[in-house]
């Protein structure tokens, strides 16, 4: 993970698509906690451990991915005859793969089968010369030229097998795409929660809205904290868009370095925050994206649906804390969980602490943060703030701690519109689980 990315078990789902290509894809999205028996501040607590340790593994330069406890995992079919696959559906990265049959001793465990190409009759190689070998950084051809090899380091990680096209069944629909076959894989046990692989939704060109010829998704998350029942909801093509009658803050990406891993993401123009009625005092270029080495570019903003909590850069977190601790004052109370910095008793947040403001340049407006999406319930007795500094935690290196990224939690009970033709990223409030 150049790495935003972590994805957890709370915000867990699994989507099931259910629509025909008229009206694009449709992904009901059910959190799987709906059926543990966590409690919600189990769930924050899982959550917390798991981007501190996100945090302190993301230097380097590999694509990102949102591990465990806030994943995604679409249910689909692969093949004729069809076996059942699942994957993580991932904003931070580009290839579509999963673990097959061949894959050898040390691959992770996974719910279903492992995909065996062998019994189907619609699968085909690659070969190293295919016009899909040449389409994204995570293809090469292998030393002797006898095929195309996919290869990708994750924060978690690296998977290794060859590439291949294939008949995939989203619900009534059936696409052709090109994929990763997985023979080869060391990533951290438990990362991906018993999925088979991931489903990319960058903007490579080997991702699922490029491969379709799609310019737009959209999704809406319920709160996972108060909602894990009611699904939430990833739109593909021409069944994303926004509707209801509530504003919409619409805001241009930022110009995205050309570079891999960072071509991949979503940069916004991020430009300052308000807490309350406070303006911070943070300069502009706190949140600029610059190149610190040649392919390696630090700071930057990025959105990412899979990443569980906001962590903000240095200068930005510190504003911020310090504005919090002006004006919450006697409120405050001791955090009884290391890594959290500012907590109230539990049930004050709603009502003590203020919204938070994100001001974005480039003819964007603002976006308003309730309360309820940075501080939550951490135990019984207090509510902290789940917002984090990037350069805080331990082994926190380039470009990773010098980044901010907006994470999941930070975006429930928001509809957000990815209009990739347009460059244009648009936020609306919604009651995710009526949609």
């Amino acid at each position: 993970m150049a790495k935003p990315l972590l994805c957890l078990a709370f915000f867990c789902a699994s989507l099931w698509w259910f629509a025909t290509s008229a009206a694009g894809l449709r992904l009901e999205l059910t959190h799987l906690n709906a059926k543990d028996s966590c409690t919600a501040e189990e769930r924050l607590r899982r959550a917390i451990e798991r981007t501190h340790r996100r945090l302190a593994s993301t230097g380097g330069v590999a694509a990102p991915v949102r591990w465990s406890e806030m994943q995604y995992v679409a249910e689909y079919r692969i093949g004729d005859p069809p076996q059942r696959a699942e994957a993580i559906v991932d904003t931070g990265s580009n290839l579509i793969w999963t673990q097959c049959a061949t894959c050898r001793p040390g691959c992770f465990g996974q719910n279903l089968s492992f995909y065996d190409p062998s019994r189907s009759r619609t699968a085909q190689p690659v070969a190293c010369n295919g016009t899909a070998c040449a389409l994204g950084s995570e293809t090469q051809c292998t030393r002797d030229r006898s095929a195309c090899a996919v290869l990708t380091a994750y924060g978690a990680g690296a998977i290794a097998g060859v590439l291949g096209t294939e008949v995939f069944t989203f619900g009534s629909r059936n696409v052709s795409l090109a994929f990763g076959c997985v023979t080869a894989s060391r990533l951290t046990p438990g990362s991906l929660d018993g999925a088979s692989g991931i489903i990319g939704l960058g903007r490579g060109a080997l991702s699922l809205v490029s491969q379709l010829g799609d310019t737009k998704f959209s999704y809406c998350l319920t709160p996972y904290l108060r909602d894990a029942v009611n699904p939430s909801h990833l739109f593909v093509g021409a069944s994303a868009g926004l509707d209801g009658d509530a504003p919409v803050t619409s805001v241009l990406f930022a110009e995205n370095p050309t570079d891999y891993p960072f071509s991949t993401f979503y940069y916004l123009p991020l430009v300052g925050m308000t807490v309350g009625s406070a303006k911070l005092a943070i300069a502009a270029a706190a949140f600029g994206l610059r190149q610190v080495a040649t392919g390696v570019w630090a700071g930057g903003v990025l959105i990412d649906s899979g990443s569980p909590f906001t962590s903000l850069v240095d200068a930005a977190y510190q504003a911020l804390r310090a504005e919090l601790v002006r004006q919450l004052g006697a409120s405050l109370v001791q955090p009884q969980i290391e890594g959290l910095d500012l907590c109230v008793a539990r049930g004050d947040a709603g009502t003590v602490v203020p919204p938070l403001v994100l001001h974005f340049g480039g003819g964007g407006g603002d976006v308003v943060v309730p309360p309820e999406n940075y501080w939550g319930p951490v135990d019984t007795a207090t509510d902290c703030m789940v917002l984090f500094n990037s350069a805080a935690r331990p082994g926190a290196t380039l470009p990773m701690n010098e980044t901010t990224i907006i994470g999941n939690y930070m975006q429930q009970d928001m509809h957000l519109l990815y209009d990739l033709g347009n460059g244009v990223l648009s936020f609306q409030p919604a009651d995710c689980s009526a949609m």
